[in-house]
């Protein structure tokens, strides 16, 4: 029923679009009215708005996998497989200490940084790459917006996009 290539368009912006539907539905909702109406409609409203910018967040992510590597989430930890082996690794989320966006001949890296010093370079169009948003949304006192924004193409060269808190790396 719908254009191939306007259905490939639309594609990415499918979560985005449900949760501004789920938005309208609870918005008609309220509209009905009276005591239980109203704080219903505006529930649902509230928090599919809230999912519809956390999925316009996530939409910068999402990348066509042309860079080098493939990114793998596994108990709790970050997997980079490269191939170039001296480039991989794997850090777990509960030693992850920063994160930095770098740009790097042209191409924008991840550095996410160990307590122990440890480094690890991920090229942001990766395969598997668009993983990392769920995994960064659990750090503490992450802002996902700021990472966002460091998706941005107008983005400096380097920028710190997290750094674990003195009180929260006691933990």
């Amino acid at each position: 029923m719908i254009r191939p290539e306007l259905a490939a368009r639309l594609r990415p912006w499918a979560e985005t679009l449900s949760a501004l539907a789920a938005t309208g539905f609870g918005l008609w909702v309220f509209s009905l009215g009276g005591w239980l109406f109203w704080p219903l409609g505006a529930v649902i409203a509230v928090a599919a708005g809230l999912w519809a910018l956390d999925a316009r967040r996530r939409m910068r992510f999402n990348h066509a996998a042309l860079g080098p590597g493939m990114v793998e989430l596994d108990e709790g930890a970050i997997r980079y497989l490269s191939p170039n082996r001296l480039l991989g690794g794997e850090i777990p989320l509960r030693d992850l200490a920063e994160i930095r966006m770098l740009r790097l001949n042209g191409r924008r890296h991840w550095r996410m940084k160990s307590r122990d010093g440890q480094a690890l370079l991920v090229p942001v169009d990766a395969a598997g790459a668009e993983r990392l948003a769920s995994a960064f949304a659990s750090l503490p006192g992450l802002d996902l917006g700021r990472v966002a924004a460091a998706l941005a193409d107008d983005a400096p060269a380097f920028q710190t996009v997290w750094t674990r808190s003195a009180r929260a790396a006691l933990t």
